[in-house]
This record gives C-alpha cells, sequence and structure tokens, in this order.
C-alpha cells in the first residue's frame, strides 16, 4: 500500500484521509504535502537573551519617566522610533527590523518561560515538545545536504532540542563559535585507513545491539552519526571556522564576545545554508544590576550580523529574531537599578526575510502592561514558521497518537507579513 511514500508520509496520507473521510478538510491539498518537504531556501537565525532581557532598557525606553530609571532614548534612522542610548549601532539598522513592544507570556519563570519561548506550547506533563528548528527540518529539511540543518551555539547541555521527534532533527550543539567543530578530525595517531577500520569495529560491535533493540531512536542517532562523519571529510566544514574571517570582521562582532562571535558564525552558517542557527546568550537576570555592559555586548554583535547578513546579500533569505523569556519590571530597584521578572509585558525583534520592518508593533503603558496589539509567544512561532514557509496549522501525530503543530494556537502577528 503506497509503496512510494515513506512511513511518515504513508501516516500523513492517512490521517488527511481519515479526516476527508470524516468530512473534515485541510489547509492545502493532499497532492501539495505528498510530494515531500515545503520547497523554501528561508533560514532562521534566533539570537536567544537567556534570563529575561529588559524591555524598558532595551528596545521599550520611557525616558524621563520613573520607570526608565537613568536610561534615555535615542533615536534611529526610522523617524519617530527611539531606543535605549546603549544601543547606537542597531539605531543604523532599525530599517530593517520591527520591534514588537507588545509580547506577553503566560510563564513568568526562567525554566517555564524558555520553554515556551523555544517551543511555542506551555511544559505540562512528560510530553516535551520540539524547537522550532526541529520543525523547520521535519517540513523543509535541510537546504545544504552536507551541512547539519539545526545547529545551536552555547547551547543548553540538558536541553532536548528535538522534542518528541526524531533525535536526527535536534539540534548539533556548539559550546563555543571560536572553536568551530571541535574533534571533527580523525586522531593524529591515525591515518585515514586506520580511522575507517576503527569505526568498522565499533559497528561491528553495535549489530548485536542494534538487531535486538531495534527502534527508531538507535536508527536515528546512527544516521545522526553518518552525517557527523560524512561532514568531517567534507570541505564545507570550513563554514564553522571562525578564524577564516578577516581581523577587522572578528573584531567589529566582538573578538572576545562570546554572543558576537557566535553571531559571526550564525552568518557564516547561513551563508553556507544551514537552515537554523540559535545562539544563546547568557547573564539577562539583572535583579540587582542595570545591565548597560549586556546591552551593548548584544548591539555590537547584533548590528554586524544585520550589517553582513544586508551586504552579503542574504537579509531576504534569512529571518532574524531577537527573543528572551520574558521582560523586568517596570519599578526599577533605586539602590541597584536592578528589575525583577515581568512577563506581563515585554519585547522582541523580527527582521529579514521579506517582513515588513522599520516599523513598532504594539505599546506598553510605560512597560507595565500590554495597551493595544497584544503578542503571545505561539503567535510569533505561527508567524516565524509561516514566514519560513512552514504549514503552520497542519497537525503531526506524534507516536504516542497526540496531535502537535508548530505555533499551537498562535495567530500571525498583524503587520509583518
Amino acid at each position: 500500500m503506497l509503496p512510494h511514500l515513506n512511513p511518515r508520509k504513508r501516516r500523513q496520507f492517512l490521517d488527511r484521509l481519515t479526516l476527508a473521510t470524516l468530512g473534515v478538510t485541510t489547509s492545502s491539498s493532499l497532492a501539495e504535502k505528498m510530494v515531500g518537504p515545503t520547497p523554501s531556501n528561508k533560514k532562521l537565525i534566533f539570537l536567544y537573551m537567556d534570563g529575561g532581557m529588559s524591555h524598558l532598557d532595551t528596545f521599550d525606553p520611557h525616558p524621563g519617566t520613573d520607570e526608565a530609571g537613568p536610561v534615555t532614548a535615542i533615536g534611529t534612522n526610522v523617524e519617530g522610533i527611539q531606543i535605549s542610548e546603549y544601543m547606537p549601532n542597531l539605531a543604523k539598522h532599525m530599517n530593517k527590523l520591527s520591534i514588537i513592544r507588545s509580547m506577553y507570556s503566560t510563564q513568568g519563570a526562567h525554566a517555564q518561560g524558555k520553554y515556551l519561548m523555544h517551543t511555542g506550547y506551555q511544559q505540562r506533563g512528560t510530553v516535551v515538545h520540539p524547537t522550532l528548528g526541529t520543525w523547520s527540518l521535519y517540513h523543509q529539511g535541510k537546504i545544504n545536504p552536507t551541512l547539519p540543518g539545526n545547529v545551536v551555539i552555547n547551547p543548553y547541555t540538558d536541553y532536548p532540542y528535538a522534542g518528541w521527534m526524531s533525535a536526527e532533527l535536534g539540534a548539533v550543539p556548539l559550546g563555543d563559535a571560536s572553536k568551530g567543530l571541535q574533534n571533527s578530525n580523525r586522531p593524529q595517531w591515525a591515518n585515514e585507513t586506520q580511522y575507517h577500520d576503527q569505526l568498522e569495529l565499533a559497528r561491528i560491535f553495535d549489530q548485536a545491539f542494534q538487531q535486538k533493540y531495534r527502534q527508531k531512536s538507535i536508527n536515528a542517532y546512527n544516521h545522526f552519526y553518518d552525517e557527523a562523519l560524512s561532514l568531517m571529510r567534507s570541505e564545507d566544514i570550513k563554514a564553522f571556522d571562525i578564524t577564516l574571517e578577516s581581523q577587522a570582521t572578528r573584531e567589529r562582532y566582538g573578538i572576545e564576545s562570546k554572543f558576537g562571535q557566535g553571531c559571526l558564525l550564525a552568518r557564516r552558517l547561513v551563508e553556507n545554508n544551514v537552515r537554523c542557527v540559535e545562539v544563546v546568550n547568557r547573564g539577562w537576570d539583572s535583579h540587582n544590576t542595570l545591565p548597560e555592559d549586556k546591552i551593548r555586548d548584544m548591539d555590537r554583535g547584533f548590528s554586524a550580523l544585520m550589517q553582513d547578513l544586508e551586504e552579503r546579500g542574504l537579509l531576504e533569505s534569512t529571518i532574524v529574531v531577537l527573543a528572551t523569556e520574558f521582560g523586568r519590571t517596570p519599578d526599577i530597584k533605586p539602590e541597584t537599578l536592578g528589575r525583577d521578572h515581568w512577563a506581563k509585558a515585554f519585547s522582541c525583534v523580527i527582521g529579514g526575510g521579506g517582513l515588513t520592518t522599520g516599523q513598532i508593533i504594539g505599546a506598553t503603558d510605560r512597560g507595565h502592561e500590554v495597551m493595544e496589539t497584544k503578542v503571545e509567544i505561539p503567535d510569533l512561532h505561527t508567524t516565524i514558521a509561516t514566514a519560513m514557509g512552514m504549514p503552520a496549522k497542519e497537525i503531526i501525530t506524534s507516536e504516542s497518537g497526540r496531535p502537535f503543530n508548530v505555533g499551537y494556537k498562535g495567530t500571525l502577528i498583524p503587520g509583518l507579513i
């Protein structure tokens, strides 16, 4: 039955056939969905400010108010749009970005907020949801068949990026952008023949185990390792080596900045057609300090990335998102200038990928509450997925029999697409 379709496509076909029999239609025709992943070369760079970036000190300043504290605002290259004085470089790129000032979350704790921002779903029960990068590989596949399609720089060591999906759709982790893919070459004491023989010997030892326990997860990891070996032998591996960049370029991103060098590597990877890259920037949990240094570091790396994407003709094909799990309290601590967690209103930034930019979406009441165009995190996921060309509302059934889709019940953010 349906011999020309792989198991996943057969399952999707039968799911849709059942819906059609019951009189339920889907958003697009069966023929469109049976031909394979959605054809799109859109890429995603997801810059994640881990810990809760203060919206009032960055993208939603309210100068002259008690909520603003000592931070003033500066103009940008878009008339009427102001941002924090600590971001003079990004001010020159605001025409390429849209600021969403009306983000809202139901999760005010780090773990739950981080999970929601990465998956679009609240953490519930034992189910683990996939991230945007995993959804994109599932729906769209790789662009460059040699390089991994999903990479996370400075990753969370305990974060299951693939969720309930196949492990091979998860993210390749890179702990330090400056070091690239470590241990990617064969051992120095082994020549090519010896290295190949050792790998074959390991396969032989594994055969008995694999035959006894034929599980999809084991096969997925085997496929993952096969791809890694193929990459080791490929010239494309140079995409991970930022030392090939000029000293001037590395300094423009911030040569001592882990985040800045991560942004540079993200540019190199999308330039070589890696589908999704996340750069995690930790240290934003600023309860007892004004995070001026963090903001200036983010400003430098983010602006250098936008400049390079535009100059290299990559901006139209690359969606860039700067996100965080929640904002910080409008009430600033007078003794330390720190702020606590605040999920009722915060800011995210999005640009590139053919989106409408040079605008502000939504507004807050001096950082306290969303006053117009409330945007919830599933809305952000739905918008990103749609802009990338994913079928955001297509229902996929997990092996446990539960229905899921990228973006959950989110709707498109008005004014972006």
